[in-house]
């Protein structure tokens, strides 16, 4: 029975200590020192309304926008793809070699050119027809970016050099000047032209 007390009294203490106030000494320390971070990045419009967090693609698909890297996230048992969705990130798990992913990458290869008027064959970024890890990127590569920027200067009756001008100033470098590469966040640029260079309504 002593030890049987002993053991009760130990797991109640480390339920106390590791179950509730350590989460909640971090919780609030998170808070205190890295506020944004710890609230999840978010991005908020002029009126306080959440437009996104920085961490978390979105699916944007409308010509006047940059479009993000495509998305693998789906449910647990693929029956419904919610793609850029956090509570099913996800990776499709098919190697290089897999019939299925290299026609899914010819297919996408093949869509990226004709939405963003390019020539048969001309080279395509990876991160344009591969899917993160996560499904969830919220980055791409410049060389995206710079092959999208055409297609969203003309969408919004702007001229390329304005809106290779707002992919300079948006442009992430790489950690620590050698960590990574240089990328743009999708949801920051697409905000950023909308304030900048909104587009012209149509019904």
């Amino acid at each position: 029975m002593k030890l049987l007390g002993q053991s009760f009294r130990a797991t109640v203490l480390l339920m106390i200590v590791c179950g509730a106030l350590y989460p909640a000494a971090v919780t609030a320390v998170g808070n205190i020192l890295f506020s944004h971070q710890a609230q999840g990045s978010l991005v908020k419009g002029g009126n306080g309304q959440v437009l996104g967090s920085t961490l978390i693609a979105q699916g944007f698909k409308d010509p006047k926008y940059f479009h993000p890297r495509p998305s693998a996230a789906m449910t647990p048992d693929g029956s419904a793809a919610q793609p850029y969705d956090a509570a099913f990130s996800s990776a499709s798990n098919l190697g290089p070699d897999n019939s299925a992913e290299i026609k899914a990458m010819t297919d996408a290869a093949a869509a990226y050119r004709l939405e963003n008027h390019l020539s048969p064959g001309s080279v395509v970024p990876i991160d344009a027809v591969t899917a993160s890890g996560s499904g969830l990127d919220p980055d791409i590569s410049l060389m995206n970016a710079e092959l999208q920027a055409p297609r969203v200067a003309e969408s919004r009756h702007i001229s390329l050099d304005r809106v290779k001008e707002l992919i300079r100033k948006k442009t992430i470098k790489p950690q620590l000047g050698f960590l990574g590469t240089s990328r743009i966040n999708v949801l920051m640029i697409n905000i950023a032209l909308d304030n900048e260079h909104p587009a012209e309504k149509t019904n």
